[in-house]
């Protein structure tokens, strides 16, 4: 079976599942055994003067495990590359997780921060409701690239070796990719190769997002705002979504207690905002998900 059939049918399979409780609570998710390894090689080599070496050695020893497991399962055949490409790809959960917050923002601001607090790093018990639609607009935006166009675009390009790969640096790069005193150079290796990873797919959210909402003729104002953006990468399908929705995204916020003055995106916009758009945002994501579904269809027809 062509890998372009192959990502369809696990696509579809996420887009119907997600991430079921029975099975989960039973066994672990695949993305808790990466953080476990993850975690076991931070723990026995972030040790030490030489920590950006052994960071190096360590994010190769991550690529090789991957890269050979996904080689191994590939032999099983095409019903297990659906079910576990499916197992990877985000696209149920990112849209649920993205919901609750503005179903509780409905509520209340307090309800709105708890749930927001799930899915991002920022600080969220000062938040407003605006402060808190924006981290999750933002999240939704980011976790679209990361959680479902990327590990595609690597399935894609290299089956389930690549898609294992990518996952397996994404997650080191949630655990150990920061820029504080305990990762700056051990982290170094994952947070570089999934700035590489990412590259291509970040900027194919935003040019889907862009094309959907028909601003494609803004091309270059959300290419401009995206290089304003601390990482490479999420600035792109962020700035696509704030000119999709006609609002203002990022600007101040804070992490740890520390009050970060980020530069706004699309800054001349709406900020006010709340519930609506946040719904408007997962509206977004699903069409993303068909384009993107249309699009592999297509690739693995006419292979």
């Amino acid at each position: 079976m062509p890998q372009a059939l192959v990502l369809v049918l696990a696509l579809l399979l996420d887009a119907v599942m997600g991430e079921p409780k029975w099975l989960w609570s039973r066994l672990p998710h695949p993305a808790v055994a990466m953080g476990r390894v993850v975690n076991w090689l931070d723990r026995r080599l972030n040790t030490g003067p030489d920590q950006k070496r052994m960071g190096v050695i360590a994010t190769v020893a991550l690529v090789l495990g991957a890269g050979a497991l996904g080689l191994v399962l590939t032999q099983f055949g095409p019903l297990v590359e659906i079910l576990i490409a499916a197992m990877l790809l985000a696209q149920r959960s990112l849209a649920s997780h993205v919901t609750a917050v503005a179903d509780a923002l409905r509520l209340s601001v307090g309800d709105g921060r708890l749930v927001v607090s799930r899915i991002v790093s920022r600080d969220c018990r000062e938040m407003t409701a605006p402060q808190v639609a924006r981290a999750a607009i933002e999240s939704a935006s980011e976790n679209l690239s990361d959680g479902v166009i990327a590990p595609a675009f690597w399935f894609l390009i290299a089956g389930l070796p690549g898609l294992l790969v990518y996952k397996i640096i994404n997650t080191a790069d949630s655990m150990i990719g920061y820029r504080n005193e305990q990762y700056k150079d051990f982290g170094w290796a994952a947070a570089r190769s999934d700035d590489v990873l990412n590259l291509i797919p970040a900027r194919l959210t935003g040019l889907m997002i862009a094309a959907l909402s028909r601003q494609l003729g803004q091309w270059r104002a959300i290419a401009k705002d995206a290089r304003r953006h601390r990482s490479p990468n999420a600035g792109w399908p962020e700035a696509a979504m704030a000119r999709a929705l006609g609002i203002a995204l990022a600007g101040p916020r804070s992490y740890d207690g520390q009050m970060q003055p980020l530069a706004w995106v699309n800054d001349d916009a709406k900020q006010i905002i709340g519930a609506d758009e946040i719904d408007r945002t997962v509206t977004m994501l699903w069409w993303v998900w068909r384009l993107t579904l249309l699009l592999v269809l297509i690739i693995g027809l006419a292979a």
